[in-house]
């Protein structure tokens, strides 16, 4: 059986510090740039999953059942037109089919390729968070933001990754030296869900891991 030896990305530089972005650091300790007191499985501008929400109490329920099928869920186009209808890109270019896919991809815990109402919450809270740390970086309104700036706001949701991986991040992602919101959002999505996949193997948070070959194929493919 063939497996895959990965070594974590998300890393300190120069150093694994046993932390992941959005897992509890040590007492007197918290991850730079991290939102202080995050419970575990959360990351900054992105809330924990609680399975609490009650639908029928939900002033966006309506909303949502109005876009969703018959079974309560949305794939990925029903959901670029949920967002699209939404307003939530205000100004900014609204998402492309392949960042909802991923987007789906990131929160589809039951594998079904859709998005439930409990998800669809959980997205929402992401996205405004997001979308309030590209504003405060695209200060001159332009819809998108430099290099330079994208590797701040990285480093803010308590990513530590070498310069190597931010290079490849910033050449996957900009166009003509710049990143574009819709082309941000799905950085901040693949970083979550690559990380999550990460996390849940790595026992003992050494960031190192071994993945059988099929098990690697299906994360990236998902993803």
């Amino acid at each position: 059986m063939k497996l895959v030896q990965c070594i974590g990305a998300f890393i300190f530089y120069g150093g694994y510090s046993g932390q992941m972005p959005g897992m509890p650091m040590a007492i007197g300790q918290p991850m730079p740039g991290a939102v202080p007191n995050m419970p575990y499985g959360a990351y900054s501008g992105y809330s924990a999953y609680s399975g609490t929400y009650s639908a029928a109490a939900d002033p966006m329920w309506t909303y949502f059942s109005t876009i969703a099928g018959q079974d309560g869920k949305v794939d990925a186009e029903e959901l670029q037109r949920c967002l699209l209808q939404s307003g939530i890109s205000g100004t900014y270019s609204s998402f492309t089919l392949e960042t909802c896919r991923v987007m789906i991809s990131m929160l589809d815990r039951d594998y079904t390729g859709k998005m439930g109402f409990n998800e669809f919450k959980e997205l929402w809270a992401a996205l405004s968070a997001w979308k309030q740390n590209f504003m405060m970086i695209d200060r001159d309104r332009s819809g998108t933001v430099e290099l330079h700036e994208l590797t701040q706001v990285i480093a803010a949701m308590g990513y530590r990754l070498s310069p190597q991986t931010l290079t490849a991040i910033v050449k996957r992602y900009s166009k003509n030296g710049r990143i574009f919101f819709d082309d941000y959002v799905a950085c901040c999505v693949k970083l979550r869900a690559l990380t999550d996949f990460f996390r849940r193997r790595d026992n003992m948070q050494q960031g190192v891991v071994n993945f059988v070959y099929d098990d690697f194929l299906q994360c990236i493919m998902a993803i």
